[in-house]
């Protein structure tokens, strides 16, 4: 899923740096927007907000790294955070964490081989009292457990896409 520097995705990162007037006073909105096309930060988009912005590329892979908020990394197209703040913890959010790399076959950090699903840890999501939490892409599971897990996972998956080097099978019709 790396972005390859193409007259496309320069063009994408040009609209969006123009679209906050070139502002270096914008940067974390312009790195949030061009996270939300393409699921992280391409170091050729860091590059090019730098030279659009005249700003130091140190300054700019600064931004991105300070903040948990953004992956230098390719995530899946659904973002899985599961809440392992105290009240969370408490409520058997550990098993949750389990159950959810269980069934996804990753662990917490990782995204799955069809960048479906990237999975998380978190400290808190400040709504300790639905806990266990569980946040899909934005959306609150409360008093998430163990057997909601596969339910919650269901709404977000989509008929599989083909892998890396796997082969087509094709049903024979007789």
């Amino acid at each position: 899923m790396a972005v390859k520097k193409s007259k496309d995705s320069c063009k994408c990162v040009s609209e969006i740096v123009n679209s906050y007037g070139a502002s270096p006073d914008s940067l974390i909105s312009m790195l949030q927007d061009i996270q939300s096309k393409y699921h992280y930060l391409p170091e050729t988009a860091l590059r090019q907000v730098a030279k659009s912005l005249k700003l130091p590329l140190v300054q700019v892979f600064g931004v991105a790294t300070f903040f948990k908020a953004f992956s230098l990394k390719p995530r899946g197209k659904n973002h899985i955070h599961v809440c392992l703040g105290t009240a969370c913890h408490v409520r058997n959010a550990p098993s949750v964490l389990g159950e959810m790399e269980r069934q996804l076959g990753v662990k917490a950090g990782e995204t799955t081989d069809d960048m479906q699903f990237t999975l998380e840890s978190v400290n808190c999501v400040g709504t300790c009292a639905m806990g266990p939490i569980v946040m899909v892409n934005g959306k609150y599971y409360g008093q998430m457990n163990t057997g909601k897990v596969k339910k919650t996972l269901a709404e977000y998956k989509k008929s599989p896409r083909q892998r890396k080097n796997e082969k087509v099978k094709v049903a024979n019709r007789a």
